[in-house]
């Protein structure tokens, strides 16, 4: 990175977004994300998974600044002293799961998620679902109104509010998490390695269709998903040193 960054600035439609961008490009100037050093993505949680899937490609650092409803991606709105904030910013390189879903035509659909991969139930009939570890089938039959796979940057967001563990920044796994689960009746999930190559499929998809999302990609009636970690692809966030990522996602685990 150059001693003064070139920034691109990014923004949500929301008005405080809007307005934070016009003041912030009068102040450091603008240029395309594909020219930058950083990319600052101003807006909550939702614009900052919009910024990495759309930009992610390039390999570019992003520091994002909260001017939405949700911010625990993102650090605090401030226009003073941002070059000095993003020179001493703290990295967190973020691994995204890669869903590749078989779907009831025979398409084969690909996308990639920060937060989780989640398997809902299309209907009012309750999915019935097989799940395969490593090409190893660990259940025979879950049946639920969904299961999710998460990241540990995802593991604060859907995957605890189905009651799924909260996992720490750079330990390497992921969470596996049912939704309303009724069959087992006491299975919870599994946390599970990072590389661990996670198979779901549909037992009754005609008359139990199931959709797939990707943070907010979804799939319908699919008939298999497969989900791994992204041997081609991470993002590096910037955080303030106070208030980094690491920090956030333990302080959610002792929160009342």
């Amino acid at each position: 990175m150059s001693t003064t960054p070139r920034i691109a600035f990014l923004a949500s439609q929301i008005d405080d977004a809007q307005e934070a961008l016009a003041a912030l490009t009068t102040r450091h100037g603008q240029c395309q994300p594909d020219e930058a050093d950083v990319l600052c993505a101003l807006g909550g949680d939702g614009f900052m998974l919009q910024t990495l899937h759309r930009y992610g490609s390039l390999a570019r650092p992003v520091f994002g600044m909260k001017l939405g409803t949700v911010g625990f991606l993102m650090n605090q709105y401030r226009q003073d002293d941002l070059l000095e904030r993003i020179r001493v910013a703290e990295p967190a390189v973020l691994h995204p799961l890669e869903m590749i879903a078989q779907t009831e035509s025979g398409a084969t659909v690909g996308s990639l998620a920060y937060n989780e991969v989640s398997l809902l139930r299309q209907t009012r009939q309750a999915a019935h679902l097989s799940i395969e570890l490593n090409g190893k089938q660990r259940l025979d039959e879950l049946i639920a109104d969904g299961v999710m796979v998460a990241t540990a940057a995802g593991s604060t967001a859907y995957n605890y509010s189905a009651h799924g563990p909260i996992l720490p920044l750079g330990a390497s796994v992921i969470a596996l998490t049912p939704i309303a689960a009724f069959r087992p009746r006491r299975w919870r999930g599994a946390m599970l390695k990072a590389d661990t190559e996670v198979r779901f499929r549909v037992l009754d998809p005609f008359k139990r269709p199931v959709s797939a999302t990707a943070d907010s990609h979804e799939v319908r009636d699919v008939v298999e998903v497969m989900i791994r970690e992204s041997r081609e692809r991470t993002v590096t966030m910037l955080f303030d040193p106070e208030h980094n990522l690491e920090e956030r996602i333990l302080s959610e685990q002792f929160e009342a």
